[in-house]
């Protein structure tokens, strides 16, 4: 078992684990170390990764530029090859007021362990790469190389290592040769000897200049920690490792492990040995989680996972992406063979790799030296952010065939088919920074999606997004709505198909109110609830308005068509025979169209529906309330057989009108009787 925090170098054995003793037999050989430190200067703080080929000395180079060794496994002391990822710690003072805090990733140089090298090769700043002089570039200097490029790393130093054994001209030319057309073609070529001491400081002073012109990693506010270690300490429970990027995680922090997207709590945090309240993005963290296990089982934990914050999306299991296949390959290597469609391969990401299947959109097949747009299909939900580097790797990791580029993490087939889609993620590609262009492509390709999720998994803060949908919806290139963000041309696609079937119900049926708006949603059931209440909302801002459950111009004006009318007369000559005592509404709704038009009476205020068989013409009703209200005032309180008598009514009117009256609080019942409320 190993610890598993940053040290400083040359620090004293540490004695803690978050502020309690050091358990009996607790690891602490791999570069780790628990000692509580406060900071009094002003840090900033970076990441290095180490690359070159097996036996070039990367391990035993950052041993002397840190005082830790970080081959921390047996194996590896008895093999004398770096097998997993080790750790170590360099501070490089830049003034006596500011410190630059190196968190180091020392990687695995053989072949046989390319999948932990990669996955010490996330989110890093800058690279120490490592060439020894009795070699020169090796296939997996060279590999190596091809994997930093694939990953948008564009700054490194080189270290040319056993410089005492001579070649050092010779093999420098060679390593000026091989990075010609590289981002590392003028990265400073150092000459060392761990033998010797030669070149040490010379090293550190040439890393210190590169991190002195470098900024800290950006606080996007969406913290993500990609897992390369855990394992639990007794007394102290279950203890995770990683790079942590794009925000801060705190101690008492709810924090959601993906891609299970179960909850776990933070109950403290440590960093260069030190506990903290806060990390900041560009640390090398470890998370105390008390409450999960180690293991692949539901709601466990292991290397591989992410540890991050609610409200950043779910994994996905397909992706949207740029696909990039190196020039330097040659064709008829294994690792040059055309990427065809249809290809199984493993993806690597962060600290995990899954197995994918790559589906493209056009059957022509990546060849070296081309991009491609495509789809991946992975067997497993991976949480990707727009913008994330990866590498593939072929079916039998053996050869790394291709790298690329999130373009959209959460996928499905038919974002990628037609020719104007393809051209937005082609543009995406070009320019993954431009966060109006994203937000914009993300709109277009979607149509219609919450301001909430726009860019939501990606590298941009949620104030610039904001900021970049303000600038996109002043240029009229989108709609925001309530909740809603739309390209400009479907939003009002959309809104003139709401407005020609709200036109096509008052031409149909003038009579009605207007368009019952679950008639309407019904005719958009395409759409989600809150883009259609948008779109309402939309509408009535302007020229249409809500009348009950339905939807109007406010312009409309009930009326009968000419085929109604003859019914609405007939309808108004049998109320009106016995202005007190009319028929049955069942009795009047027997003739064709006399339904829909006595509910046009009732609903335009003609006619008033005392009960559920009881319907009164307007002037007939208010005649009735009048002469009940005469008779109680001269008589006083009365029965409903008393009121029934004079009005010449039937028990079967009288009783819901006296009802009705009562609701309406002109009478008020007293026993059997009904006096006057007011």
């Amino acid at each position: 078992m190993s610890s598993w925090s940053p040290r400083f170098a040359q620090r004293a054995p540490a004695k803690t684990f978050f502020g309690r003793a050091r358990p009996p037999g607790a690891p602490s050989t791999d570069g780790y170390a628990f000692a509580s430190t406060q900071f009094d200067m002003t840090e900033k703080h970076f990441i290095l990764a180490t690359a070159g080929h097996v036996d070039h000395g990367k391990s035993a180079l950052v041993q002397a530029l840190t005082g830790t060794d970080p081959d921390r496994l047996p194996e590896e002391k008895a093999r004398q090859i770096t097998i997993d990822l080790g750790f170590a710690q360099l501070i490089l003072e830049r003034s006596r007021e500011q410190q630059s805090h190196i968190g180091i990733v020392d990687v695995p140089g053989h072949e046989d362990f390319v999948r932990n090298m990669i996955a010490g090769m996330g989110s890093i700043d800058l690279v120490l790469f490592v060439v020894a002089a009795d070699d020169g570039w090796m296939p997996q200097t060279e590999e190596h190389l091809q994997i930093l490029t694939y990953l948008g790393v564009r700054r490194g130093v080189i270290a040319l290592t056993k410089s005492d054994l001579g070649q050092i001209d010779n093999v420098h030319e060679q390593i000026r040769t091989q990075l010609r057309d590289t981002a590392f073609a003028r990265s400073p070529i150092v000459p060392t000897s761990v033998r010797t001491g030669e070149g040490i400081e010379n090293l550190k002073c040439a890393l210190g200049s590169e991190f002195a012109t470098m900024q800290p990693q950006c606080d996007s506010g969406k913290p993500r920690l990609f897992v390369d270690r855990a394992f639990a300490l007794r007394g102290i429970g279950t203890v995770v490792t990683g790079t942590l990027t794009g925000g801060q995680l705190r101690r008492g922090q709810t924090i959601i492990v993906q891609p299970q997207d179960f909850e776990a709590r933070i109950r403290s945090i440590q960093s260069h040995g030190s506990e903290l309240e806060c990390a900041q993005p560009g640390m090398r963290t470890a998370i105390n989680l008390p409450d999960v296990a180690i293991g692949e089982s539901p709601g466990q934990i292991n290397r591989g996972d992410v540890l991050t914050v609610d409200d950043l999306g779910k994994s996905s299991a397909s992706l949207i992406v740029v696909l990039e296949k190196s020039s330097r390959l040659r064709s008829k290597e294994p690792a040059g063979r055309p990427l065809r469609n249809g290809t199984s391969v493993y993806l690597h990401h962060g600290t995990c790799r899954f197995p994918a299947k790559i589906n493209l959109p056009e059957e022509r097949a990546l060849e070296p030296g081309e991009q491609k747009i495509a789809q991946l299909k992975l067997e497993s939900p991976i949480f990707a952010f727009l913008g994330d580097r990866f590498v593939l790797r072929d079916a039998s990791e053996q050869h790394t065939v291709a790298g690329g580029m999130v373009l959209d993490a959460d996928a499905d087939r038919g974002k990628i088919r037609s020719a104007a889609q393809l051209n937005l993620l082609v543009g995406r590609a070009g320019a993954p920074e431009d966060v109006d262009l994203c937000v914009r492509s993300e709109i277009l390709v979607n149509s219609f999606m919450r301001k909430q999720i726009v860019l939501r998994k990606s590298h941009f803060s949620t104030d610039e997004i904001a900021e970049a949908l303000q600038r996109l919806e002043r240029r009229n290139e989108i709609v925001i709505h309530q909740e809603i963000a739309a390209d400009a041309r479907a939003w009002q696609m959309l809104c003139n198909r709401m407005i020609g079937l709200i036109d096509h119900a008052h031409k149909t049926n003038p009579e009605r109110v207007g368009l019952d708006l679950n008639e309407l949603r019904t005719a958009l059931r395409d759409q989600s609830r809150d883009v259609f209440e948008a779109l309402v909302s939309d509408l009535c801002a302007a020229d249409f308005t809500r009348k009950g459950s339905a939807i109007a111009r406010i312009a409309h004006r009930r009326a009968l068509p000419p085929n109604l009318r003859s019914v609405a007369m007939k309808i108004r000559e049998a109320l009106g025979q016995k202005p007190f005592d009319p028929p049955a509404r069942k009795e009047i709704e027997v003739e064709q169209n006399a339904q829909p038009t006595l509910r046009f009476l009732i609903e335009t205020g003609e006619a008033i529906e005392v009960g559920p068989d009881v319907v009164l013409l307007r002037e007939n009703f208010e005649g009735m309330k009048k002469a009940v209200v005469d008779f109680i005032s001269k008589n006083g309180p009365a029965t409903v057989s008393e009121l029934r008598q004079r009005l010449q009514s039937s028990r079967r009117i009288m009783v819901p009108f006296l009802e009705r009256l009562d609701r309406d609080g002109i009478t008020r019942r007293i026993g059997d009787k009904r006096a006057n409320a007011i």
